[in-house]
């Protein structure tokens, strides 16, 4: 691959996702560059850790927008400033209706190891609280493309975690996390395979 893939950074919060991303690429691990970081809630630390590393960061408070519609269409305005190959979704909370453009180029991971565990109200540590609750022997994450429905899109890759005897929300969501951390890497990497020519 001649050029690293220029990515968009969706995020929401902490911007954990986002710094794993950052350490890869810092690392040599992850051949891309982070073009700009869109926020849908002023003041998280996710925007904290993109401006340390002189990423532009910018908010778009959903809260501003009468309806998905209009807020998707304000995300996409800032992201369409920077040139950008993929789209990633670090924690991205809100709904994103995006252009057809981005049509098979907006990426997505889950905590859990979809199609369980998702669909609307399933973020977070609501998707552990659930797969404790159902009795699961394993968990894990999944990275898909995402589509206009939440949790719905092809999959491109899963990694599997075991529940523990004894798990809480807590240490299953640090375990899952600990898989993201490889997963989502290890994805952008087979899309920006096929993006990047």
């Amino acid at each position: 691959m001649k050029n690293p893939v220029r990515l968009g950074v969706l995020l929401s919060g902490s911007g954990r996702t986002l710094q794993n991303l950052i350490d890869r690429i810092e690392d040599g691990s992850l051949p891309a560059r982070i073009a700009v970081v869109v926020s849908s809630h002023p003041g998280v630390k996710g925007l904290d850790r993109a401006r340390g590393r002189k990423i532009p960061a910018v908010t778009v408070d959903y809260k501003s927008f009468p309806d998905a519609k209009a807020f998707s269409s304000a995300v996409t305005q800032e992201l369409e400033k920077h040139p950008i190959d993929l789209v990633i979704m670090a924690g991205f909370i809100r709904r994103y209706l995006f252009p057809s453009k981005y049509e098979g180029r907006v990426l997505n991971i889950h905590p859990a190891l979809l199609p369980d565990f998702g669909g609307k109200g399933y973020y977070g540590h609501h998707v552990h609280e659930a797969v404790l609750k159902s009795g699961a022997r394993e968990s894990g994450c999944t990275v898909h493309l995402a589509d206009l429905h939440y949790d719905k899109g092809p999959i491109l890759l899963q990694k599997r975690v075991p529940v523990l005897p004894g798990d809480t929300p807590d240490t299953l969501a640090e375990r899952v996390f600990q898989a993201e951390c490889e997963a989502y890497p290890e994805a952008i990497r087979r899309m920006a395979e096929v993006e990047v020519r």
